[in-house]
């Protein structure tokens, strides 16, 4: 029995060492990652879809502030609508957590489409904040794709206008109803600033 005993306590001891080892390999790796539910990711996709609704408004209020900051003599027609715009922005920014590197042209706070600080001032950590701020100011590549012709840079406007609107009603299709409601009546808001920024403004 010696021998065959030895060689049984040797197969048991080898088939408790690779079952030793198998439970290692499995815990050592540490905890597998949690996958995300199903609500967590359309919380997540809704975040994105507020986020990027904001950044739209805040790139034409920074277009706004470019053809202001080239042709001056626009202030008196233009001012309201970037007001306007301002506030649209402002509320679609509501209950958006903060953009990492701030908000939008405004009082010395200046941020383009890429999401590149410039000027930011102390209130420029929120979209809200920098939406609301009220006077224009721009310059970089903004304020250089102005045109010389105030003509033209109504009409290059209102062509940004009707964009951002376009871009708020295809966005609306996949927000919740009362965000989806709020981007409507932007989007309705906007073409009715692309007509005054056209034929509204013959005559």
């Amino acid at each position: 029995m010696g021998r065959t005993g030895t060689v049984g306590r040797r197969a048991l001891l080898a088939a408790g060492a690779v079952t030793l080892v198998g439970c290692t390999s499995e815990s050592g790796g540490g905890e597998r990652p949690r996958k995300q539910t199903a609500a967590e990711r359309a919380a997540l996709a809704e975040a994105a879809l507020r986020r990027g609704s904001v950044t739209t408004s805040l790139t034409l209020l920074e277009r706004y502030d470019a053809v202001l900051a080239a042709h001056p003599s626009l202030t008196e027609r233009l001012t309201p609508l970037r007001r306007a715009v301002a506030a649209h922005a402002a509320a679609l920014a509501e209950g958006v957590t903060p953009l990492p590197t701030g908000g939008s042209t405004a009082s010395g706070e200046a941020h383009d489409s890429e999401g590149t600080e410039a000027k930011a001032g102390p209130s420029a950590d929120t979209p809200g904040a920098a939406a609301s701020a009220p006077g224009p100011t721009a310059s970089g590549p903004a304020a250089a794709a102005v045109a010389a012709d105030p003509a033209v840079a109504l009409k290059d406007l209102a062509a940004a206008v009707r964009r951002t609107a376009d871009a708020h009603t295809a966005t609306l299709l996949d927000a919740p109803p009362e965000y989806a409601r709020l981007l409507a009546s932007v989007a309705a808001a906007g073409a009715a600033h692309a007509y005054l920024l056209t034929e509204g403004g013959r005559g």
